[in-house]
Parts: structure tokens; C-alpha cells; sequence
């Protein structure tokens, strides 16, 4: 089974996770896939090969065949899970060779086109092969690519025991999507001191830097009467929280924020006259600015509270999750040793913030410092989703750099 057949397979089975679900995995797919790496891990000859069995994560180590050498233990984490976005069921992979760096129809009777112009970096990959949906659901590259890279570099250092390396770490997760993705990882299991989530995008891209994020509920307390007797009685607990939002700054969404510019993020509405129910996320890289932007939000829910002359907005915020770069800033050789392997591989490392977070954010404040590594796919989350082949294949080699510059 070579790399590109190997994903297909993982890519057929569904592992959407979902947020409203509390249980970990929240789907069967999800342990349907664990349950899949830890068998193939075990037949493959990896020596210590275990499953929690309660939560379904996968652990696995290739020891090191140099004992008598202090040679750091090196991580590798990806999630089997795939953002309840769009469904991940019956994927319909198609692999389009020499990709002509044109428009793909992804579905004619359905009109569904991957456009050039809304997608230029595709014209990138010109003249190599790219794999696509048939655009009724995402592909599942975010992260059956990294997953399948990871296995890919395993079965190699099981085939080559000449090759010198140190510890070599795997873990298989899921729940990433839903942001549960490590709340059961046993760290000190796992055993590396160091690890890399294989979870990015683009050929070169890493980042050691994410944001700064927390998660927002917002509950609006109305007063319903009759609309036609409202005048002085009626709260609109609807109105209540669009007239909140509209208080927010406008430059600070994301559709108008980039690099690291910080955003307020609404990302559900629902209700009726007398409750209602927003959710939102605050991100922001600075620290500081992240603290203010809290701040910000809370003194315009006392605005409106302070108008009505009650209580009519009410907001729980908790802090999700940090940038990993104030973890990594102590531990400059994770992030060099993998540009060094990225230049060995002849990739020009791209070290760019994530304008979002990985599993890596919350391991670097578990003790695990984790940047993240890029896949070779792209347009996660949608009907647009790919997977370059030749990239994937170049992640593989940057694995095994990787390996070797830790144990040089």
C-alpha cells in the first residue's frame, strides 16, 4: 500500500466530530479509524503499540536504536476527526493527474467548480497530482493527510533499522475540530520531550505561533407582549443581541482582519422575542491585546445592561486556549531542527502564525512543546478541499529529516 492509497482509505471512512455530542470520540467513525491505526501500527512491526481504551487515542513508540546516545524523544500527533463543517460521509475521491492548473469542475450536474479565481495558489500545482471530492463533501485531507504521513514515516524507520534515531513518539487523536482534541492526551505516556502536530497546510508552511483564544455564550433576557401593545413593554431578546453585535468594532471581524490582527467572531444567533442565544470567539496573537478585547466585550455588555436598567445580557467568556510561541520561545531547536529538514528536503520554510490554533497550543502549556507542520492540502473544511500528492510525498521526507536531525 503505497502513500497516496493509504489515505484513500482513511479518507472513506467518517469521522466528523460533533461539538453538541460530550462523549470522546462523539463519533463512531472516529474510534472506527483508531481502532484501524492501531491494528495497522501493530501488524506494521512498531514494538509498543497501545489504545486508551476509553477514549480511543492511539500511542505508539519505535524505540531507539541507539541506547548507548542521548538522543531527545521526538513527537508526531495528528487527528483522525473532520470539521462538522460539511460531511465527511461517502467520499468520492478523485485523483486528477497532471493537473493542468486550470478551473475543476468538482460536479457538472451540480454546477460545483473549484475556480482559479477564487482559489489562485491552485494554479501552484500545475502539472502535478491533486486529489479532490466530487464536491458533495470535504475530502478529510484536514488531517487523514497528516495521519497518512505519519504512518508513512513509521513504516519506513521500521524497514530501515540502520538509520539512526532516538525515540520516535506517534499518538492518533480525534475530537481536534470540536476543540476537545486533547483533553484526555496522556503526555507523560506518550514520552517525547518534544513533538510536532502534523496538521498544517501548504508545502513549507510551520508555525510555532498561534492565537490567544477564548469562547463566549451570550444569553439575552427579553420581555415578550403582544407586538401590537409593545410601546414602553416589548424586549426584544433578538434585537437585543444584534443591537450588542452592531456595538462591536466592525475592523475587528475576521473578514476584515489578517496576519496577526485580532477579531470578534459571532458564530451562532438563535432565540425568540423573550430568550436568545449568541455564541463568539475572541482571538488575538498579543497577549495584552487579547485581555483588552475581553475587556472590551464585557464593558459594552454593562452599556446595555446600565440602558435597560437590568440585567438583560448576560455573558459567560473562558479562556480555550494560548499562543504556543510563549512555550516555544524556550525551546528555539524545535523549530530549528525543523527548517533544517525542511531545507534538506529542499523546501523553503515558510514560518507564518496560524490565524487559529492546533493541538499544539494546549500541549505546549501541558508541558509538551508541539509547532505545528504542514500536510500538502488545502481549502480544509469544504467542498474545495484538496490534497497535492507531490506535497504529501515531500512532507513524508521532511518526517524522516526530521528524525534524523535529532539524532545527528
Amino acid at each position: 500500500m503505497n502513500a497516496l492509497e493509504r489515505f484513500l482509505k482513511y479518507v472513506s471512512i467518517d469521522t466528523m466530530s460533533r461539538s453538541e455530542i460530550d462523549a470522546y470520540p462523539s463519533t463512531e467513525g472516529q474510534r472506527e479509524l483508531l481502532d484501524l491505526l492501531y491494528n495497522e501500527l501493530k501488524e506494521m512491526g512498531v514494538p509498543d503499540v497501545r489504545q486508551d481504551k476509553e477514549y480511543g487515542c492511539v500511542y505508539a513508540v519505535i524505540p531507539s536504536n541507539r541506547p548507548e546516545k542521548t538522543i531527545a524523544s521526538i513527537g508526531f500527533i495528528a487527528h483522525v476527526d473532520t470539521a462538522e463543517a460539511m460531511s465527511g460521509k461517502d467520499v468520492k475521491a478523485r485523483v486528477i493527474e497532471d493537473y493542468d492548473g486550470g478551473d475543476i469542475v468538482l460536479n457538472g450536474e451540480k454546477g460545483i467548480v473549484t475556480r482559479i479565481a477564487d482559489f489562485p495558489e491552485m494554479a501552484d500545482m500545475k502539472g502535478k497530482t491533486v486529489v479532490v471530492t466530487d464536491g458533495t463533501t470535504l475530502l478529510g485531507s484536514d488531517d487523514k493527510s497528516g495521519v497518512t504521513e505519519i504512518m508513512e514515516m513509521a513504516a519506513y524507520f521500521i524497514a530501515h533499522p540502520e538509520e539512526a534515531h532516538g525515540n520516535i513518539c506517534i499518538a492518533f487523536t480525534a475530537e481536534e475540530e470540536t476543540g476537545r482534541g486533547v483533553d484526555h492526551f496522556d503526555v507523560a505516556g506518550f514520552g517525547a520531550h518534544y513533538a510536532y502536530t502534523v496538521d498544517g497546510g501548504r508545502l513549507g508552511d510551520m508555525s510555532d505561533e498561534t492565537f490567544n483564544a477564548a469562547g463566549v455564550k451570550l444569553y439575552a433576557k427579553g420581555v415578550s407582549v403582544h407586538p401590537g401593545e409593545g410601546y414602553g413593554k416589548l424586549i426584544n431578546a433578538l434585537q437585543l443581541l444584534m443591537d450588542f453585535h452592531a456595538l462591536l468594532p466592525e475592523g475587528e471581524r475576521p473578514e476584515n482582519t489578517r496576519e496577526r490582527e485580532g477579531f470578534f467572531h459571532v458564530t451562532d444567533m438563535k432565540g425568540n422575542v423573550e430568550e436568545a442565544y449568541a455564541e463568539y470567539i475572541i482571538r488575538d496573537h498579543d497577549m495584552e491585546k487579547f485581555e483588552e478585547k475581553k475587556a472590551l466585550f464585557e464593558s459594552l455588555i454593562k452599556k446595555v445592561n446600565e440602558q435597560y436598567g437590568r440585567e438583560v445580557l448576560i455573558a459567560e467568556i473562558n479562556d480555550q486556549y494560548y499562543n504556543m510561541k510563549e512555550k516555544l520561545r524556550s525551546h528555539p531547536e524545535v523549530a530549528g531542527h525543523l527548517m533544517a529538514a525542511m531545507e534538506k528536503c529542499d523546501v523553503s520554510a515558510l514560518s507564518t502564525p496560524i490565524r487559529g490554533g492546533t493541538d499544539g497550543s494546549r500541549l505546549s502549556y501541558m508541558g509538551l512543546p508541539c509547532p505545528n507542520i504542514c500536510t500538502g492540502g488545502g481549502n480544509f473544511h469544504g467542498k474545495h478541499e484538496y490534497l497535492c500528492v507531490e506535497e504529501m510525498m515531500t512532507t513524508i521526507e521532511i518526517l524522516k529529516q526530521l528524525v534524523r536531525e535529532w539524532a545527528a
